[in-house]
């Protein structure tokens, strides 16, 4: 038998393999040359790999680097023995010693053990995923710097996957924290701060605050504030560098909360000077809507609309956020500002973020349009050809007067004859430049810029936003808040159930359902998934329908085809299905006032937010609802204050406040979708004061000091600036 050893040897070294080709003697200028240019050429290719990490990571020019301020930090400024350590709990500590140890360990699985030892004592360090050139790393009497939790294992006191580097005996420590950035995949914490410290070497380091308005803010300089941050002290204040209300955050912070005022201000200053069709006549058709419709106007309704009307009336373009909580009667105000702009002569367009939402807004706003003759068209990506045409030819020829759709509004070749109004709903849903289309959707190619119009725009939400974030993220809109709900709505009675007693819930939709009452059965995903082992819709579809074989159970969920979801939900709306089985594509614009009970699955998967918008799809008719939000325990603590909050609470604007405090504004705001420029440093609960001063400078800069305006936002949004104009 061969010996094992024989196949790792090279193959020139072995019998059974031909000998190698006898290398030339020396290489020639070529091969040199040849290899010189290789070489350059992967340093080049390595190069710009690192600099896609870098752009990924929104790390473009030298500013944003500079402006890539840690998440935390780490004391290496100070070197604890070995013993001592071993007495340091709760907190990382380093450690330095010599290497008297280094094996691969299999049990209880496959493990890097590595001993070191001080004068003091000996420590373990234990990898449980590692390369071979760790091992190589640690071969005994190598010194080795580590830092980590030191907890008591087996064999004493140990850290598991510390942060270690080799040094020489001696080795100088830093003299400042060491600073952890965000980082991207690839992106290594050594070359983050290598990069960030290149580009403070070639900053020109000017101050864009004047000292005289730095002293009257009692604001730091800009430079030592943003070295501070990088490069902070050891006797610095860590617990005010921890919790950013150290004088070096406080400036970041202003600073950056003044560059998004200033863009906010000036894109609607920017809006202002623009031209928009003049939309003011309240006529034939605005009287006739509001005198058909089977209910009165609420006061809230009266005084939005008394709003949108003054602003169509402009000749610059309105920009008016319209918010209200679920049921509040946003959709017949943006029905009667269509209206206006029909009776005006004007084309009116509503986009909306699902098919089911817009075709719920078709059908309840043709239902109401087209008696009194109003040209309604509908426009979507599920339509056939031939009728995509027909639309398409009814909308650029002007015959279509009011258009409801999808995405499928902002195609290239969809356009408008005379577009004087564009209504978004559930707006966070769409991004920016989706937005930015429809809108230009209205402007006349062939004429002179001086003389280029643009529609009106009005945004819809039922996310109410708190009035500090409305203030903060939507300085360049408008906000109109229906804080009513209309008469006759019952209240919704909100229970939290474990999921244990699922039987008991099953019962319950039994007895509501031959009441003649219809449910609701909502469930976070489609298809089983390793991940989240949590009740799909498809497994509770067939788990309900065999458990109530007596009703009529029907399934929906985004991966169905268009025309199948149209059909469960007008089967759903007819009463012919008693029990819905649905994902969240119900989560807006679903209508059916005999649906009273909704059962939301794994109820703590949600955000409050969608939880809320989810429930307001019943208390809709004059029956008393009943929201029962299935739990699968344990839960941890964000879950268990969101089901407590929707238990306590029916109200949409104190919800988003807990949500707002429990998720930060980012996440609240939908901002992946919209495109928002986030706060990276600012904190709207904590900074109230710093966003007073902040609006009260951009106004004082943009009126007096337009350098400065200009200085400022190219340092902190450059080219980002444009999406905070829609």
């Amino acid at each position: 038998m061969q010996n094992p050893l024989f196949y790792a040897l090279p193959p020139h070294f072995r019998p059974d393999m031909p000998a190698p080709k006898k290398k030339p003697a020396a290489a020639t200028k070529s091969t040199a040359k040849s290899a010189a240019g290789a070489t350059t050429s992967a340093t080049t290719t390595r190069a710009a790999k690192i600099d896609d990490k870098l752009i990924k990571l929104g790390l473009r020019s030298d500013i944003d680097k500079v402006l890539h301020l840690p998440l935390r930090y780490e004391d290496e400024t100070e070197i604890k023995n070995i013993s001592e350590a071993g007495f340091i709990f709760g907190r990382p500590v380093q450690v330095e010693g010599v290497v008297t140890s280094c094996e691969v360990a299999f049990r209880p699985r496959r493990q890097l053990v590595v001993t070191i030892a001080d004068e003091s004592g000996q420590l373990v360090m234990r990898f449980l995923n590692f390369y071979g050139s760790q091992v190589k790393q640690m071969a005994e009497g190598n010194r080795v710097r580590a830092r980590g939790e030191v907890r008591h294992g087996f064999f004493g006191a140990e850290m598991v996957h510390p942060a270690y580097k080799m040094v020489i005996e001696g080795a100088p420590l830093p003299s400042a924290l060491t600073p952890v950035y965000p980082a991207g995949e690839g992106l290594s914490q050594t070359l983050l701060r290598k990069t960030i410290a290149d580009a403070m070497g070639r900053m020109a380091w000017r101050d864009t605050l004047s000292e005289q308005l730095r002293t009257s803010l009692e604001l730091m300089p800009f430079e030592p504030a943003v070295r501070m941050l990088h490069n902070p002290p050891p006797d610095i204040d860590e617990s005010a560098l921890a919790d950013r209300s150290h004088a070096a955050w406080v400036r970041m912070k202003f600073d950056e909360l003044l560059a998004q005022q200033l863009s906010m201000k000036r894109a609607q200053i920017a809006r202002r000077e623009k031209g928009a069709a003049v939309l003011p006549k309240v006529g034939a058709l605005s009287q006739a809507f509001i005198q058909q419709l089977p209910f009165s106007l609420t006061n809230a309704q009266q005084r939005v609309l008394t709003e949108i009307r003054a602003d169509l009336k402009q000749s610059f373009p309105m920009q008016r956020l319209l918010q209200g909580d679920v049921g509040s009667g946003k959709t017949v105000v943006a029905a009667i500002a269509a209206a206006q702009a029909i009776d005006s002569g004007f084309q009116a367009v509503l986009m909306a973020p699902t098919e089911i939402l817009a075709d719920q807004h078709f059908r309840k706003i043709a239902g109401w349009m087209e008696p009194l003759g109003v040209n309604v068209a509908w426009l979507t990506g599920s339509l056939k050809k031939k009728e995509k045409l027909a639309a398409k030819a009814r909308i650029e020829s002007g015959a279509a007067q009011l258009v409801i759709g999808t995405h499928a509004l902002i195609q290239e070749d969809v356009q408008f004859s005379r577009l004087g109004l564009v209504i978004v709903d559930e707006q966070h849903r769409f991004g920016v430049s989706q937005r930015l289309v429809l809108r230009n959707k209205g402007m006349d190619s062939n004429a002179p810029s001086s003389k280029q119009t643009i529609p009106h725009q009005l945004m819809m939400s039922a996310t109410p936003i708190p009035r500090t974030l409305a203030m903060t993220y939507y300085a360049d809109l408008e906000v109109s808040v229906i804080d009513e709900l209309p008469p006759g709505r019952t209240p919704i009675v909100t229970r939290v159930i474990d999921q244990n007693r699922r039987d008991e819930v099953i019962e319950r939709v039994h007895a509501a359902a031959l009441e003649g009452r219809q449910v609701y059965w909502v469930c976070p995903l489609i298809e089983e998934s390793e991940a989240l082992q949590l009740q799909t819709a498809t497994d509770t579809h067939l788990t309900l329908a065999a458990a109530l074989p007596d009703l009529h159970v029907g399934l929906v969920h985004g991966r169905m085809k268009p025309a199948e979801k149209q059909e469960v939900m007008d089967a759903f709306t007819r009463g012919d299905i008693h029990v819905l089985v649905a994902t969240t594509v119900i989560e807006v614009g679903v209508d059916v006032p005999n649906a009273s009970l909704m059962v939301i699955e794994h109820a703590e998967r949600f955000g409050l937010s969608q939880l809320h918008q989810l429930r307001g799809r019943v208390g809709r008719g004059v029956t008393a609802s009943v929201c029962l939000l299935l739990y699968q325990g344990p839960l941890g603590q964000v879950a268990k204050q969101r089901l407590r909050i929707m238990r306590e609470s029916t109200d949409g604007f104190e919800i988003a406040r807990k949500d707002l405090e429990i998720r930060g504004p980012g996440e609240f705001l939908g901002a992946r979708q919209s495109g928002q420029a986030m706060l990276r440093f600012a904190d709207l609960e904590t900074d109230q004061w710093l966003v007073d001063r902040a609006r009260d400078v951009a106004q004082a800069l943009l009126r007096d000091d337009p350098a400065t305006v200009e200085a400022h936002l190219a340092r902190w949004l450059g080219a980002r600036e444009d999406f905070l104009k829609v």
